[in-house]
């Protein structure tokens, strides 16, 4: 796979609509699903006695968390598989000794898989404050200010309301002055934006790949820092979580791989592989370049008093302001397009991926122009 234009021809999906939330949920090409596909034939058919399900499956654990770290620019130990980046975030959430009095730090833009664990905290007395932030920015002093006694920190590094870029790595390093852990929410960047996580420099960073990397629900990945993962004593705990699960006394695998718990389908991880694959096939900055390219074609379409996102795009996240926004989603599916509304902003946003085309956006953009 050479192009975006030879990905979009694998994606069955596209073939009678136009697709336009990646945000939510990429549809995969064939060659994803044919992969998936394939290990489940071969997991339930042919890896029984005298073959053994459970190593194929380890095996092909490893090799996930080979290919996510190679992906990330991290060590494989750092690497946790995981169902969804809620499912990373709420399990750091339970891996740390809460005290009452504690510091939690978030923003006003995160998802609610950046909320509800923290809603949670508060029922045992651990303080949340957000911090709140003006058309997807953050006040940088007013962060300074909130994190200066915080225990954790937690912030996107794509927001999914306006699709800005946070500046991750000074955010990390402010709150590493303040002697606070960094939890990062990237979920929006793989597959649309270069990710490596020793550039940031967070403590855990929990993504997943059904999004822009077009990948199967069910193949989440936690990065968790070696160091910091010695620290975290997961509260759900199985089998693949221990260094040896029928010792008498829990000793945690090392690193990262105690977030993971047990039995899961190994399909959706060959599936994330394969994903992996195909956006390095393609290069991720040929993907960015178009997805900036055909993002831009769209902001520039839309009046700037309802453009919500930057005019000059930062993704391929687009929010725009409309008079009733599910009336309008609905309207636009019906004229054969597919986006969301969004609970906040109120407004609709439009996720455009390397796969769309220039004639989507203008045909997008003619059936928006009532709403002007």
């Amino acid at each position: 796979m050479d192009s975006p234009t030879a990905l979009r021809a694998d994606i069955p999906a596209l073939e009678s609509t136009t697709y336009l939330n990646y945000g939510a949920h990429g549809p995969s090409p064939r060659t994803v699903v044919d992969a998936a596909e394939a290990c489940t034939r071969e997991h339930e058919f042919d890896a029984v006695p005298p073959a053994d399900p459970y190593e194929m499956a380890f095996g092909i654990y490893d090799r996930t968390r080979e290919t996510v770290a190679s992906f990330l620019g991290a060590n494989a130990d750092e690497i946790a598989l995981t169902e969804s980046t809620t499912a990373g975030i709420a399990a750091v959430a339970g891996a740390i000794d809460w005290q009452p009095g504690d510091v939690v730090v978030r923003t006003d833009l995160e998802h609610p898989a950046g909320i509800l664990p923290w809603q949670r905290l508060e029922r045992a007395g651990v303080e949340v404050r957000v911090v709140e932030t003006t058309d997807g920015r953050i006040d940088r002093d007013e962060y300074t200010a909130a994190v200066s006694d915080a225990r954790l920190v937690c912030f996107s590094a794509l927001t999914w309301t306006h699709g800005t870029r946070l500046p991750v790595a000074d955010l990390v390093d402010i709150a590493h002055d303040a002697g606070a852990l960094t939890l990062v929410d990237a979920v929006q960047v793989p597959g649309q934006q270069p990710l490596d996580v020793t550039e940031w420099g967070s403590d855990i960073v929990a993504a997943a790949g059904h999004k822009w990397l077009l990948g199967l629900w069910g193949a989440g990945f936690l990065y968790v820092d070696a160091n910091t993962a010695e620290t975290l004593a997961p509260r759900s705990v199985g089998y693949r979580s221990v260094e040896t699960p029928t010792a008498d006394t829990l000793e945690f695998a090392p690193g990262a791989r105690r977030f993971e718990i047990g039995t899961t389908n190994p399909a959706q991880y060959v599936a994330l592989e394969r994903a992996i694959e195909l956006n390095t096939e393609i290069g991720t900055a040929t993907i960015e370049d178009r997805i900036h390219s055909l993002a831009s074609r769209l902001a520039d379409g839309i009046p700037d008093h309802r453009r919500l996102s930057p005019a000059e795009p930062e993704s391929g996240l687009v929010t725009i302001d409309v008079d009733e926004p599910e009336q309008a989603v609905d309207r636009l599916a019906n004229e054969g397009f597919v986006v969301r509304d969004l609970p906040y902003p109120d407004a609709i946003r439009v996720s455009v991926h390397a796969v769309n085309t220039r004639e989507e956006i203008d045909a997008l953009l003619g059936v928006l122009e009532s709403e002007w």
